[in-house]
């Protein structure tokens, strides 16, 4: 690298420099001043000639010094420092080993169900094949909620997000949404119009999104005696397996097998307010963003393999990355810009991603077959992924509310898997 030496006029005496060089009275240098300047002759003595100033100087000549006097801690010159800050690298460690691990036969191997659900209660909700268990993650407890008659299949469960309720949606393979109350374990309604399985269900207030094989999407207000208050149907051509209301309840997401995406304005459900266009595979994996709510995540699955940023305002693709596997499920931190993709063919794998760089900083595996579905703690911090390979997994990957607010990263332990335990739902 080559090295250069910059002077600074503000030390300089231009019109002494101009003299010295036209009239070649400047001294040649030598080895001591060739970086700090022309060594000057001494004056004579009782000579008027004024002090001769140095044609190149590399730094500010000190300040003059006021009279001290006799105090010698006194700073005769203070150099300036740079106010540039110091690139300090925050450390983050995401363990390699789940916390705890969950046995949950019978779950149905199907991309387009959703079958996992966390609520604000600490209560876990998951689909194993005709029946909906609840395993309480505060005391370890759990228990069946719901059994169907057999032949019949949980397609489908999605807990009211209101912090007082503990209610959850539950979509039927016999074209139901069926509402339970969780704390009585009682059923509370039976919602109907589809006329096939309900694979996505999404909340927004008290209206509850269905979506169904039918291709259809009806909003239910289960305040109503008559609950069926909008059906949007015609613009998907296949099974609508993902639904996901923004943060502030204005827009709904909807992702189809027939790789289409819609924005629904929840003013005007008649048509699409956006179709956004370019996923390759189905579109189940979605994600809205609770820091920017008009910002959305999205994966495609087999052939896609893709996930795309979407701002739903202008319907523009920010970002699109290839993940080279199937994408099944997304989730963003509540609390920092990342977001956890769950993976299938071929790799089946979790990846955490830095927004907006789509950088990907941790990779987890564990899991057997495809990684399908994926819910997160209340507190913000643990995700628990589901799989066919008949276990719940519970990773601690994200930073808390406290942690964010002091600035300290997040460390999720070493790989030692302290803590595991195997549990079985039955």
């Amino acid at each position: 690298m080559e090295t250069r030496f910059i002077p600074n006029r503000a030390a300089l005496d231009l019109q002494q420099s101009a003299y010295e060089l036209s009239e070649g009275t400047a001294s040649a240098p030598n080895d001591e001043n060739t970086l700090a300047g022309t060594q000057q002759p001494e004056a004579a003595p009782g000579a008027d000639e004024p002090p001769r100033a140095r044609i190149l100087a590399f730094t500010c000549r000190p300040q003059p010094v006021a009279d001290i006097g006799e105090n010698r801690n006194a700073v005769l010159f203070q150099q300036q420092r740079s106010t540039i800050p110091q690139n300090k690298a925050i450390h983050r460690r995401i363990s390699a080993t789940p916390e705890r691990v969950l046995d949950a036969p019978q779950m149905t191997d199907d991309y387009y169900l959703n079958l996992l659900d966390w609520n604000q209660h600490n209560i876990l909700a998951v689909a194993l094949g005709n029946a909906v268990y609840l395993w309480n993650a505060t005391t370890g407890d759990n228990d069946k909620l719901v059994e169907l008659p057999e032949g019949q299949l949980i397609t489908s469960v999605s807990w009211c997000p209101r912090h007082k309720s503990n209610i959850i949606a539950v979509g039927t393979s016999g074209k139901d949404v069926q509402l339970w109350d969780a704390d009585r374990k009682m059923q509370m309604r039976n919602l109907r119009g589809h006329e096939d399985r309900v694979a996505s269900l999404a909340w927004n207030g008290s209206i509850v999104s269905a979506g169904s094989r039918d291709t259809s999407i009806i909003n239910f207000d289960v305040r109503l005696p008559d609950p069926r208050i909008a059906t949007m149907s015609g613009f998907h051509q296949q099974e609508v397996c993902s639904l996901r209301w923004s943060p502030d309840g204005t827009q709904l997401a909807s992702g189809g097998n027939d790789n289409q995406l819609f924005i629904w304005d929840s003013m005007q459900l008649h048509q699409p307010l956006h179709s956004l266009m370019g996923h390759q595979g189905a579109v189940k994996a979605m994600a809205w963003c609770p820091l920017q709510p008009n910002l959305l995540a999205s994966g495609g699955g087999s052939a896609d393999r893709t996930i795309k940023i979407w701002n739903t305002s202008s319907a523009a693709c920010l970002n699109s990355i290839d993940t080279e596997s199937q994408v099944c499920s997304l989730l963003w931190s509540k609390y920092d810009m990342e977001l956890l993709s769950s993976h299938g063919f071929r790799h089946n794998q979790l990846c955490l991603w830095s927004y907006p760089s789509m950088v990907k900083f941790a990779e987890l595996r564990g899991h057997e077959k495809r990684v399908l579905h994926l819910a997160m703690s209340p507190d913000g911090t643990t995700v628990c992924s589901g799989s066919p390979d008949e276990s719940l997994r519970f990773w601690k990957v994200f930073r808390g509310a406290n942690d964010v607010a002091k600035g300290a990263p997040a460390e999720g332990g070493e790989a030692t898997g302290r803590g595991l335990q195997t549990l079985q739902l039955r």
